[in-house]
């Protein structure tokens, strides 16, 4: 794949919202089959479109642009044949399957913007607007449909159609709702709301970090605020559909982490379908490359597949 054609195929993923993460060779220390500058993306199934490396720096690109896809964050990988002390500002991975040169790659997840729902035409809805587009969300008008993607819903009525879009919001587990209104009335709302007081919890009303805002920009500062606080905080980070169907108790098999560990080589490997693996007896093993799986699987009595 040409540079030219990586980068259309980036633009898409883009426009059609769908993360990856974009991997840059930045040093390439002989022997080694990259060369600084070549790029390389990785799709949410681990799929790998461009080149970085051979099959055992590609393996180590995949496990690590996985586990960065979820949270959403860069790093500075360090792919070395030989075991080396911890780096600062760097992510060491020993790889001994290289064929001798060390590697350094940056990579970097691209996520969809944050979709915002506004409900309501108020100034301070009109703010939260402009706010919400300055920081690079996706604002949208509330329309009661499609929920399913928006990652914050705000309602700013002032007492117009606040029961129906709350509970809708909540049904479709928007991650962050919220209601612009006064203690005394927020607190009536959720009152007449007749579903679970753990669903009610959910809303934040009114919403908002209590900075003493008091004009409607001032407001739709201290909602935004909130809503980076709650997207920050990692027990709130919604982890993306990666597949971790295969897990099994095995060490060498998938783990709920979506990794596995090659059990020739002793590699940490993403556990999907994307990665080498071969079935045995109804566990599937991962492996950095053909070679560990052919060394392995000729150690088999079993019937092997995959």
């Amino acid at each position: 794949m040409t540079t030219r054609a990586l980068h259309e195929r980036a633009e898409r993923l883009r426009a059609d919202r769908i993360p990856f993460v974009h991997a840059r060779v930045v040093l390439a220390e002989k022997p080694t089959s990259a060369k600084p500058g070549d790029e390389a993306l990785v799709l949410m199934d681990g799929t790998i479109e461009g080149f970085v490396g051979g099959q055992c720096a590609q393996a180590t690109v995949r496990a690590q642009g996985l586990e960065l896809m979820q949270r959403g964050a860069t790093m500075l990988l360090r792919i070395a044949p030989n075991p080396e002390p911890e780096q600062s500002g760097k992510t060491v991975v020993h790889n001994a399957c290289l064929s001798g040169g060390t590697l350094e790659i940056f990579m970097e997840s691209v996520l969809p913007a944050p979709v915002v729902h506004i409900e309501g035409d108020s100034p301070i809805a009109r703010a939260m607007a402009a706010v919400g587009s300055a920081l690079g969300y996706d604002v949208q008008p509330y329309s009661g449909t499609d929920l399913n993607v928006v990652d914050a819903l705000l309602i700013a009525t002032h007492g117009f159609g606040e029961e129906p879009a709350l509970i809708t919001a909540l049904d479709a587990g928007v991650p962050y709702i919220g209601m612009i209104a006064s203690p005394k009335r927020a607190k009536a709302v959720l009152d007449s709301l007749d579903i679970d007081p753990p669903l009610k919890a959910r809303v934040h009303a009114p919403a908002g970090l209590d900075i003493g805002a008091r004009t409607p920009e001032e407001v739709a500062l201290s909602v935004f605020a909130q809503i980076i606080e709650e997207r920050r905080a990692p027990t709130r980070i919604r982890e993306l559909p990666l597949m971790t169907s295969f897990a099994t108790a095995t060490s060498g098999a998938a783990s709920s982490s979506a990794t596995a560990i090659d059990p020739i080589c002793q590699m940490t490997v993403a556990a999907v379908p994307t990665s080498i693996h071969a079935e045995i007896d109804g566990t599937t093993w991962y492996f950095c490359c053909p070679g560990c799986r052919d060394t392995f699987v000729a150690a088999q009595p079993s019937t092997v597949t995959g």
